[in-house]
């Protein structure tokens, strides 16, 4: 069977489903139909000019303008992570950004060298440039929920925190459990997905490589590698983050600071 292909005729199909979204959102008086429809514009518009901007990275070939491409989504991933977590806390970008980088760095650089083991392949923008806004994005999600939880518990936990100070305890003994349980929170949709994945849903690389014609059990085998890479990246970023907001927490005299 032929690949199908989707030109703009077919998209506008597709919008009405939006359309009929929206009209049912009307219908029911939700109050849905201006975010519906702002969504839906955002979502062709962005796409489409990521798919135009990337067909000429991907003809184009020049490591430099990848190397570019690959910066621009980890500073926009960072700078999302941050102000979800909080824009208060000092220092906190250069952190999350290091964070993401460091975690997607190493899950790209052991599967590269250990699973696929080609490296040639991985100068190649149609490669390297999915997995790593895989990658990124999943980071940017785990990182900025525990950062998120563990802001929120060290504002509303000074007194139980100051106590354990008081007690002879360290900062890191102090807020152990806070950072341990904003970790798991930041862990829970990937492992929530890594429990039902095949079962309940297809995820988005199995699915598209099974629409493109690529055998079922290679798609699974290529879709096990991407939720463990999912996995590793977001128990690192959520460890990173959450580092880094620790010590933001307290100067140095050991005494905490409320954001």
């Amino acid at each position: 069977m032929e690949r199908i292909e989707l030109d703009f005729i077919d998209l506008g199909l597709a919008l009405g489903l939006m359309g009929l979204a929206i009209a049912l959102s009307a219908w029911q008086r939700l109050g849905l139909e201006g975010q519906l429809a702002l969504a839906s514009a955002r979502t062709m518009i962005q796409l489409l000019m990521v798919g135009f901007f990337l067909e000429a990275v991907f003809t184009w070939k020049n490591p430099l303008a990848v190397l570019a491409v690959l910066m621009v989504m980890l500073t926009i991933a960072a700078i999302v992570a941050r102000n979800r977590i909080s824009q208060k806390v000092p220092r906190l970008l250069p952190w999350v950004w290091g964070s993401i980088f460091i975690s997607s760095a190493i899950t790209l650089v052991y599967v590269n060298l250990l699973v696929l083991r080609q490296p040639e392949a991985w100068t190649n923008p149609q490669y390297i440039i999915p997995l790593t806004g895989i990658v990124l994005g999943n980071a940017m999600n785990s990182g900025a929920i525990a950062g998120e939880r563990f802001v929120s518990t060290l504002n509303a936990s000074p007194v139980e925190i100051e106590t354990h100070l008081c007690l002879g305890a360290t900062p890191e003994q102090a807020i152990a459990t806070y950072r341990k349980d904003a970790i798991r929170a930041g862990l829970i949709p990937t492992i929530n997905t890594m429990m039902v994945v095949g079962l309940v849903t297809l995820p988005g690389i199995i699915t598209g490589q099974l629409l493109s014609g690529v055998n079922p059990l290679n798609a699974a085998a290529y879709q096990i590698l991407i939720m463990f890479m999912l996995a590793f990246a977001s128990v690192v970023s959520a460890l990173l983050i959450t580092k880094g907001i620790a010590r933001e927490f307290f100067n140095s005299a050991a005494q905490l600071q409320k954001f």
